[in-house]
């Protein structure tokens, strides 16, 4: 529970929280006490973060004055406060008992400085280890050993930036060991954990502009592979979003190998038979890739609804989550995120214009039939 002044006294029972939290003084107790009655009436956010939450979210109690509340965590979003990686306010699921339970077995990851073992996370909640096993990949859309996994990532890239030693780095984020940490160092940072901590510096981005069908095409590589491919109208834009992104990286503008790259890509996006066969450098987190490997897999002139995706990912209820996965997407096309539209079929955003969506799925269906 977190600290709040107006706690029950000893000898006096403490008072229940409003049962309907419809003011902003009863929403606050409501949070203060981390009470999950009040998951899913309404949703608070940090102006001094920017993070949104549900009432019951474990995370420390924020000054009065920094806190709004929402009635929905659509209107957090749009209000510009992005979800909690805590609490995952956009999933709450409050008609399913069993979600408390892996609520429970992902603050039981959070809090141990040891991962625990999944006979331990099953133990927790009293369930048989296989029950558990299943029961945690449908909620979380990943098994507990990846949610460990995703969790150290996430510690470690928070480490990295406050600074001190990378050895210190490892083992606060929770890895056992130098070798767990480099073994996995790669796919989470992109870069040396060196460069990661001075921001990148000293990491080199090639990149370079072209013209396509779409209108102008940006192209940005990795040692490893193709970083960013971005589509838009205005050049020079898209080039000060690449440097935004790749603040203290060195980049490397129209060097002939790049120019033949995005010669390559465009010859690849003006095709409607043509296989991608160019290495990539995907990076984001480990929900992310679950969500980009899936849009992989969905095939030209096919489209999917972003509850659909959620459901072939085994987590139904993250529905939000997969959208803003959709929306992280850095590689227009080769990640085809313009294959997911909304329920009843519309058009939703695209990072790159919806014109260019609809005119991929023209193009797209045109060529299937």
């Amino acid at each position: 529970m977190k600290s709040v002044a107006g706690d029950s006294t000893p000898g006096n029972p403490p008072a229940d929280p409003p049962p309907h939290f419809r003011t902003d003084d009863e929403r606050w107790l409501g949070l203060a006490n981390n009470d999950a009655r009040a998951d899913g009436q309404y949703f608070y956010a940090v102006k001094s973060t920017g993070v949104y939450c549900r009432p019951s979210c474990p995370s420390r109690l924020p000054l009065r004055r920094n806190v709004v509340f929402f009635d929905q965590s659509e209107t957090a979003e749009q209000a510009g406060f992005r979800p909690c990686k805590r609490c995952q306010p956009q999933e709450v699921n409050l008609g399913d008992p069993h979600t408390p339970m892996v609520e429970n077995a992902c603050r039981l990851i959070q809090q141990s400085e040891i991962e625990p073992s999944l006979d331990d996370l099953a133990t927790s909640v009293g369930m048989s280890k296989h029950h558990f096993h299943r029961l945690f990949v449908q909620k979380m859309g990943m098994t507990p050993k990846a949610y460990m996994k995703a969790l150290r990532a996430e510690r470690m890239r928070g480490e990295l930036t406050r600074g001190g030693s990378v050895t210190r780095a490892i083992y606060d984020a929770g890895y056992q060991s130098n070798r767990q940490f480099y073994e996995e160092a790669t796919q989470i940072l992109g870069m040396s954990p060196k460069q990661y901590q001075a921001g990148g510096k000293g990491e080199r981005i090639g990149f370079a502009l072209g013209q396509c069908s779409l209108g102008s095409v940006l192209v940005a590589s990795s040692m490893k592979g193709i970083c960013a491919l971005s589509l838009g109208d205005d050049p020079e834009r898209m080039v000060e979003a690449l440097k935004r992104r790749f603040a203290q990286a060195e980049l490397i503008r129209n060097d002939p190998p790049y120019e033949r790259l995005v010669a390559r890509v465009v010859e690849w996006i003006d095709s409607t038979s043509m296989a991608w066969d160019l290495p990539l450098d995907i990076r984001g987190t480990a929900f992310q890739q679950r969500v980009w490997q899936a849009l992989r897999k969905v095939p030209s002139g096919s489209r999917r609804t972003y509850s659909e995706l959620a459901e072939e990912l085994g987590n139904p209820h993250a529905v939000r989550a997969v959208a803003s996965a959709c929306a992280a997407n850095e590689l227009a096309m080769v990640i085809p995120c313009h294959r997911v539209v909304r329920r009843d079929g519309s058009l939703s955003g695209y990072r790159w214009g919806v014109e260019r969506k609809k005119l991929l799925l023209e193009r797209e269906q045109s060529t299937e039939i």
